[in-house]
């Protein structure tokens, strides 16, 4: 049960939050898309499918790796939010470096462009995941842990609701302005959403947490033999990690969407940024229910259904007659991604003691990483050697492996129907 004061300030906190969350939508879900507006900019720089595919899911990348990194440091806070406010600027500042190149590229070429590109997304997505273990961390303190999963899904709904506004409004101006210049614009405006939405963030009300729920921190030689002490002590997170990898796999194949289209039936920019709004549309419509839903009959189970709408949409895509199969493919898309985000992190703060949840949380995220950086690489090069339907195939199988690792393996954690507490002194 949370303490009084933060029962008192529930409703602030959940407003606040959705503020933040809805303008953050509106610039990164919406108006500079990693799914269809960053993939779109990038194949104006460079022909390379592989590379694209790779920055496509950098912000994926940058979430989890450096998670794990930060994971001991923030079991020791006993407030969360100075660091998600300092470390959440770097993930929201270079949307403005990005307008200034775009509106640069006549002057200093499509080269020089692309590696400047790849530096701003980098450092935007790395800013992302130096803020992410704390900012789970802050959420789950402030939240009821019963009401976690409809907080997520309410609040995603609200983030893809404006990141269709946000699309919507790209669709627009791509139609209407050349490149690069539509770009620069898209930017511009991507990042003065964010930081109107780092006010909510910052009024956000955090106390101090009880001493006994801070861990003191673990010296560099110590942190691997006690990541090692928890992953012996709980065999259900293990599997959790590698249904975990195996859907990163699965859905890898959504980066490449839009370059399928685009090769396949010349799909235009204006159609594009309309897929966006179905995407978006199709999250916000079935966020709040998806948490309402795990919160009351298991997230594992909203994990299996979202695995197998994974497979679908590949099938739809690889099968697709025309272009107007797409609106489907985005659609189910859109349903995955919703899971995928809201499910995935209530779903993690269910592990271990509030002490271990940034240890779980760093873990469940940054032991992700190598399969999101590599899976996007090596699918890029098989369309380019192979082809698109073959690569695709291999995502469909993945995602069907992970539904087997959840139904069969995998129980419900600790806070849910059926979990069971994991006894670390015993493995020792």
């Amino acid at each position: 049960m949370l303490p009084q004061d933060l029962r008192d300030k529930l409703h602030h906190n959940i407003a606040v939050n959705i503020f933040d969350g809805s303008l953050f939508g509106f610039g990164v879900s919406g108006l500079a898309s990693y799914v269809t507006i960053i993939p779109l900019f990038l194949s104006y720089l460079t022909e390379s499918t592989a590379l694209i595919g790779f920055v496509a899911t950098l912000f994926h990348i940058g979430w989890q790796m450096p998670q794990l990194l930060t994971s001991s440091y923030v079991a020791s806070l006993r407030r969360y939010k100075p660091m998600v406010l300092a470390m959440t600027l770097v993930e929201r500042v270079p949307y403005f470096g990005l307008a200034l190149l775009a509106f640069l590229i006549p002057q200093i070429g499509l080269d020089a462009a692309l590696l400047i590109s790849l530096i701003l997304l980098a450092v935007q997505s790395l800013g992302g995941g130096f803020t992410g273990t704390a900012w789970q961390s802050m959420i789950s303190k402030i939240m009821p842990p019963h009401r976690l999963g409809s907080f997520f899904g309410i609040q995603s709904a609200c983030v893809n609701l404006f990141g269709a506004g946000g699309a919507l409004l790209a669709s627009f101006i791509l139609e209407r302005l050349d490149f690069p210049d539509s770009f620069s614009l898209l930017f511009l405006l991507a990042g003065i959403s964010l930081l109107v939405s780092f006010v909510g963030l910052a009024l956000v009300y955090e106390p101090e947490s009880d001493p006994k729920n801070v861990a003191t921190p673990v010296r560099w030689r110590q942190f691997g033999g006690r990541l090692r002490q928890m992953l012996r002590a709980d065999d259900n997170f293990r599997w959790f990690l590698i249904a975990r990898g195996l859907t990163a796999v699965s859905l890898t194949a959504i980066s490449f969407y839009t370059i399928y289209g685009i090769r396949r039936f010349d799909m235009s920019p204006e159609f594009a940024g309309v897929l966006t709004s179905v995407l978006l549309v199709s999250n916000t419509l079935s966020s709040s229910v998806i948490g309402w839903i795990g919160d009351r009959w298991g997230h594992r189970r909203v994990l299996i259904a979202a695995n197998l709408l994974t497979v679908l949409a590949v099938a739809v895509a690889v099968s697709a007659s025309g272009i107007n199969w797409f609106y489907l493919v985005f659609a189910l898309t859109g349903f995955v991604n919703s899971a995928q985000w809201s499910t995935i992190m209530t779903i993690t703060v269910q592990f271990g003691t509030v002490a271990e949840r940034p240890y779980y949380i760093g873990m469940a995220n940054s032991f992700i990483a190598p399969v999101t950086i590599f899976a996007p690489i090596i699918g890029g090069w098989l369309i380019d050697a192979v082809n698109f339907e073959s690569t695709f195939t291999i995502f469909a199988l993945a995602g069907l492996l992970s539904v087997l690792v959840y139904v069969i393996p995998m129980r419900d954690p600790e806070g849910a129907a059926g979990g069971r507490k994991p006894n670390i002194a015993a493995a020792d």
